[in-house]
């Protein structure tokens, strides 16, 4: 069976079922992009995966991972520049680190033409908020193609790469957590050996740097570029019309994943209204969207999170003088979460209730089913350093979580992080809660990806105002949240970074050493200023798969040791591994389907009865 690296480079016409995010990939290939950068987030990091399951020497483009994601952006930007088709790709809450390099693009003459893939999260499935990146895309005046499924995820990163070589310029591809991982039978082009690439920068081609009148000049041509980009959406098709044989003169308006929801509720419902289904929602194509309008005595427009289509329709129907009736969202709820099938049946219930009826009772709703928090794995790291790190922490202490696994470290038992709101914003947050604050010693929490990322600002900020904090920084080598990628960790050691930056006070030590860490973390915040505790240890998620794949490798768990064990549930209450179970009688048992055997629960147990497998009476 052939490796997804292989079926990715194949040079004939082919059918594979492939994920959105791997979809996409054949795309860049069959365009010939050349330079592709991106800096990990769920729902995109299987994009990255599916790049890196082609050796190295085999790819026809240039990949990297960059530190964050407006340098990533900044550097396809400088590749396009060059006369090369060039990618970025991240998650949503990435556009908000790109953003002051993003918001230019449209404005710039790129030679070479960029796509920016840009996954964004109805129902914040991975992410801290649900923003709705369509807000932005209308500021900054770029064209944005959004795919229903991953068959035209793959068509419309090749139209987006089309459209941005055409008009030398950038074009989204917005794909949302469903289209990214989906699965579909495709049938992929052939892939004929790309040009190569070009080094022809030239300032002619500019300008290049948005200074006084010549800014309002580049904006008036990407005006005129966007106003061309709709000439091409039309030609393309890419807006289209399905109609019923029964539609009531009822229409529905909707783009992306909601197209498919709608698709679903119509197998049960009386009848179907007409569908103008959007593949390009920036900018909007007045004349397809006047002539549905006319068509139809009521329109619905369905859209996840905001008003964008909505409002935008509403007013050109009434400066047209459209009689047609538009109906919007209504309810809170109809700016929160995805449109699921679900969601969607309850929303043409309430509009057009001799249509479809409303969704049945959920199951969970009648058989409640027990909370599920989320983990960490078993054998990570952070869980001794938080359950290490709480021992040395008075009462009155306040925590500042940053973005990463250890983000987790809010929820029970351990509750460690009181304050969060994005990459690398703990140690400004903790600098402002020190300010005026003579009881309270404030303790800051970093990852290391996150420290490369977004984190050094903060930090550099502390030193140079003196802020009185502790910075936690959670080294496990990896960018474990999204899929295990590298980061600048690996060539550029924190602990030379931070003496470099003049930070005196470094302490490090392995988080399984949890007596040491407590003690290192206690000396750390009697420092006056800022210190550093480096907790540190591999992401075992990680390890244990490399362990295993090792030849003669055999599986070790821990036990509990009935004749010692005295029920104090440390190991439960307190350590919250997940492999450790108790019984409605007291008594725990470990789950061998989860225990990895790394033995860093052994010492959390007061009675020692956690003992390995082998040792057990």
């Amino acid at each position: 069976m052939k490796k997804t690296g292989e079926v990715l480079m194949g040079k004939d016409p082919f059918e594979e079922i492939f994920m959105g995010n791997e979809a996409v990939v054949r795309a860049m290939i069959e365009t010939g992009t050349k330079v592709i950068a991106s800096y990990p987030g769920s729902p995109t990091p299987e994009i990255a995966a599916a790049i890196l399951s082609i050796p190295e020497d085999q790819r026809p483009f240039y990949f990297e991972f960059s530190v964050n994601e407006k340098v990533a952006t900044e550097v396809a930007f400088g590749a396009a520049l060059n006369g090369n088709l060039s990618c970025a790709f991240f998650k949503s809450v990435g556009l908000n680190v790109a953003l002051d390099s993003f918001v230019q693009l449209s404005l710039m003459n790129i030679t070479g033409g960029m796509v920016v893939v840009l996954g964004d999260d109805p129902g914040a499935n991975s992410s801290q908020n649900e923003q709705d990146n369509r807000n932005v895309y209308r500021m900054s005046r770029v064209t944005v193609l959004e795919p229903s499924s991953p068959k035209e995820a793959y068509e419309y990163y090749k139209h987006a790469a089309a459209l941005a070589i055409k008009e030398q310029t950038v074009v989204v591809v917005r794909l949302t957590t469903h289209v990214c991982h989906a699965r579909q039978k495709i049938k992929f082009s052939a892939y004929e050996n790309p040009a190569p690439s070009r080094t022809n920068f030239s300032r002619a081609n500019g300008p290049y740097i948005a200074l006084t009148v010549m800014a309002l000049d580049m904006k008036r041509k990407s005006i005129q570029k966007l106003k061309r980009a709709g000439q091409y959406i039309r030609q393309a098709g890419l807006n289209t019309e399905i109609k019923s044989n029964n539609s009531r003169n009822k229409g529905i308006i909707t783009s992306g994943l909601t197209f498919l929801s709608l698709l679903d509720v119509f197998e049960l419902s009386s009848y179907r209204p007409d569908i103008l289904k959007l593949g390009a929602v920036n900018p909007l194509d007045p004349e397809v969207i006047l002539a549905f309008l006319h068509s139809h005595k009521e329109i619905l427009i369905l859209e996840e999170l905001d008003d964008i289509l909505e409002l935008q329709i509403k007013a050109l129907a009434y400066d047209h003088g459209v009689k047609t009736k538009v109906i919007g969202k209504t309810e809170d709820e109809d700016f929160v979460g995805e449109y699921t099938p679900d969601k969607t049946r309850d929303k043409l219930s309430a509009v057009w209730p001799d249509m479809v009826i409303p969704s049945p009772a959920s199951p969970a709703l009648l058989f409640p089913v027990p909370p599920r928090p989320a983990q960490m794995c078993p054998g990570c790291g952070h869980r001794s350093a938080f359950f290490a790190i709480k021992k040395a922490l008075e009462k009155e202490d306040v925590t500042v979580a940053d973005i990463g696994c250890h983000t987790l470290g809010y929820m029970p038992p351990y509750e460690i992080g009181e304050v969060l709101l994005c990459m690398g914003a703990s140690t400004g947050i903790a600098s402002g809660l020190s300010l005026f604050n003579d009881k309270k010693r404030v303790v800051a929490f970093l990852g290391d990806s996150t420290f490369f990322h977004a984190g050094l600002p903060g930090l550099i900020n502390t030193l140079f105002n003196h802020h009185n904090i502790t910075l936690i920084l959670m080294e496990n080598g990896t960018t474990a949240m999204t899929g295990h990628q590298d980061h600048a960790g690996s060539v550029i050691p924190v602990e030379n970074l931070l003496k470099g930056l003049g930070v005196e006070s470094i302490l490090s030590c392995d988080t399984y050493s949890q007596s040491k860490l407590t003690e290192l973390v206690k000396t750390s915040m009697a420092v006056k200023g800022i210190s550093v505790v480096i907790a540190k240890h591999p992401c075992m998620l990680k390890y244990s798969r490399q362990k295993r794949k090792q030849p003669g490798f055999v599986q070790t768990h821990v036990d509990i040791d009935p004749e010692i064990c005295n029920q104090t549930h440390d190991c439960v209450e307190r350590f919250g591994c997940p492999t450790f179970t108790r019984k409605p009688d007291g008594s725990v048992t470990t789950n061998l389907d989860l225990c990895i055997g790394d033995g860093s629960c052994r010492q959390t147990c007061p009675e020692k009865a956690i003992v390995f497998g082998k040792e057990a009476k």
